[in-house]
């Protein structure tokens, strides 16, 4: 018995679906006899074994995973290793892995292990023309990777899932060649109505009992939100893992990529645009930071596994509490900070409010009891040692790390302006007065030669309509009134400071600015701590064009250690009336057209606008200035 003992290796994923490239995992199974369990011989003597060898370097098994496997590198090339037991004593060298036989007598990780192989072999034969899908499958996971949306792990979609995919294209277009298909695939799942099934062929059912896909008898498989059904028995829903978050990013990229296949055909761009990469970190504003230490490489390697493995539930776990009003976008790749002592690893998660939400006044979203709560079950790690520690912040875009970037520090954004001054284009109408210009003129000296305090005739302007700042110890409003020829303002000493500073240059770059107005600040540990000031995106150009302006709601933070907490703040805005004044010949120079930000975007000339208009507009300017801003306790 011990000389006739053999096992048997296959391989499948995208090796023996015939689309691996460089640097890709080789998924093999080892198929033994009845004898040779798992939990004992596979992942103790086994893995002995394997530590053994000067060829296996970076050995992690992973006992409790839905499919059990032993990760290693073998002379560097990277390994997935599963293990089944069937119900032999002797493994044939011959063995039909799609023979249903081979699931008599077994459990049921065995058969999730089984059925990578066999449905590999049911997808090649299911699909019309195998070099068709094979060429069209590299490039979407090519483009999937890319976007930023090939991951099972975290909630998106893995190799078998984009190969079911593309199969069910192939069979919807028999004949189309792989350009075709590419483009057909986005518009496809692009109207696609989920949780309606993908399904290559008709669920099988069987003598043998195990539990198939069926959302009308199994009450858990009606939460699954885009089921995509593997066509081997038994048959299961290989992306359970998607999350209605996840499946919100992968539904705008689908769309993405539609948009551009449209403008492929049309000769308008080339291949090349439709894998441009996706710039996660310049997609939101509010992001969490998982950050991941252990005392070694080694044990980083098996914390850093165990931790990815739960991101997905943290996902599941924020939208349960805040009852899928705030989304989360889980970005599917690790940040390693090489100036820790220790070794290190990150992830980060983007955060938004759900679009269309009505957003209510002193509303927040306090999550810190849901992160102590993914704090504590990652603790539960049975393997944990000394050193592996893991912390949960909140950040804003500006205080992300640079380690994150290509080149290791962020690039600064493009100027709003730049184009000199001197070689801006001048107003069609010749008496008319440029911004900057104007800009100078407004600041006039407060005291004369005697130094006596003058009378100032202004009109204010800002790079930013409106701006609201509102902070615990400082209130403080820009509304910028229009002050018609003519009227003089007498200002008071501090009252002309502080005029001045607003209208200095480097203010008018800060009101320019698109920054979300969350002011963050070092505390006495160094910690990002909330100040609270909120700002309404917006910009005017130097020929005092209307333009339009963005009025999103922001997020308020408050940063504690190791927990977070996230509130909307309601963005007090008044009812702003587009204003735009044509300056006319007889008008005193320093007279400028007013602005303001309308938030219905509609521009009205000066002459419709009556006084009435103009109470209602200081009104609402009051208002804001009673306003108050919620914060945690």
């Amino acid at each position: 018995m011990v000389e006739d003992a053999n096992a048997v290796i296959l391989t499948f994923g995208s090796y023996r679906l015939g689309v691996h490239g460089p640097g890709a995992d080789l998924d093999t199974l080892c198929i033994g006899p009845s004898y040779v369990n798992r939990e004992e011989d596979f992942f103790y003597t086994f893995h002995d074994i394997l530590a053994s060898m000067d060829e296996v370097t970076e050995l992690q098994p992973v006992p409790d995973a839905h499919v059990p496997v032993m990760k290693f590198k073998f002379d560097g090339i990277s390994i997935d290793l599963l293990y089944a037991s069937i119900s032999c004593l002797i493994v044939p060298e011959e063995l039909d892995i799609s023979d249903v036989s081979v699931l008599h007598n077994i459990d049921e990780p065995t058969v999730r292990s089984l059925n990578g192989c066999r449905v590999a072999d049911q997808i090649l034969k299911l699909v019309p023309n195998i070099e068709y899908f094979r060429t069209t499958l590299r490039c979407l996971k090519f483009w999937a990777k890319r976007r930023g949306v090939y991951s099972n792990v975290t909630g998106f979609l893995g190799g078998v899932n984009w190969a079911l995919l593309v199969a069910r294209v192939c069979q919807l277009y028999p004949n189309a060649v792989p350009s075709m298909l590419v483009s057909r695939f986005f518009r496809v799942y692009t109207q696609w109505r989920w949780p309606n099934p993908v399904m290559l062929c008709s669920i099988e059912e069987n003598e043998l009992g195990f539990s198939v896909w069926h959302p009308l008898r199994n009450p858990r498989d009606r939460s699954h939100l885009m089921p995509i059904i593997t066509p081997a028995y038994p048959c299961m829903n290989s992306s359970y893992n998607v999350s209605a978050s996840t499946l919100r990013v992968m539904m705008e990229q689908f769309q993405y990529g539609n948009k551009i296949c449209e403008d492929i055909e049309l000769n308008k761009v080339g291949w090349s645009a439709l894998f441009v990469p996706y710039v996660f970190f310049e997609g939101y504003k509010n992001f969490l930071q998982i950050d991941v230490v252990a005392a070694d490489v080694d044990d980083l390697r098996a914390w850093k596994g165990w931790v990815e493995s739960r991101l997905r539930q943290l996902t599941l776990m924020i939208e349960r509490d805040t009852i899928g009003k705030l989304q989360c976008h889980p970005y599917p790749r690790e940040y390693i900070d090489d100036t820790r002592k220790c070794s290190h690893s990150a992830f980060f998660m983007g955060l938004q409010r759900k679009q269309g939400e009505v957003v209510q006044e002193g509303q927040q979203f306090d999550i810190r009891g849901t992160v102590e709560a993914f704090r504590h079950s990652i603790n539960m790690y049975m393997f944990w040692k000394p050193g592996m520690d893991i912390h949960v912040s909140h950040i804003r875009r500006r205080q992300i790390p640079c380690y994150v970037f290509p080149d290791g520090f962020k690039r600064s954004r493009p100027s709003r302006s730049t184009v000199p001054v001197e070689n801006r284009p001048k107003s069609l109408q010749e008496n008319e007065v440029s911004g900057t210009e104007l800009r100078g003129r407004n600041i006039k000296r407060k005291y004369d030669d005697k130094g006596v305090k003058q009378d100032v005739v202004l009109k204010k302007h800002c790079a930013n309509p409106f701006v609201e700042s509102l902070t615990p110890g400082n209130y403080a409003v820009s509304d910028c009134q229009e002050l018609k020829s003519g009227e003089s303002t007498s200002l008071t000493n501090s009252e002309q400071d502080e005029l001045d500073r607003r209208m200095s240059p480097e203010a008018g770059t800060e009101c320019g600015s698109n920054s979300s107005g969350v002011t963050s600040v070092s505390s006495e540990d160094g910690s990002p701590e909330y100040v609270a000031s909120v700002s309404v995106a917006g910009y005017v150009d130097d020929s005092a064009r209307a333009v339009e302006a963005m009025n999103n709601s922001r997020f308020d933070t408050t940063y504690m250690a190791d927990s977070v907490k996230l509130g909307i703040g309601t963005l007090a805005s008044a009812n702003n009336e587009v204003l735009q004044d044509t300056l006319q010949t007889h008008l005193e120079p320093i007279a400028m057209a007013g602005m303001f930000l309308d938030s219905t975007k509609e521009s009205f000339d000066s002459e419709a606008c009556s006084k009435d208009s103009n109470k209602e507009t200081e009104s609402n300017i009051d208002s804001v200035r009673n306003s108050t801003v919620e914060f945690g306790n």
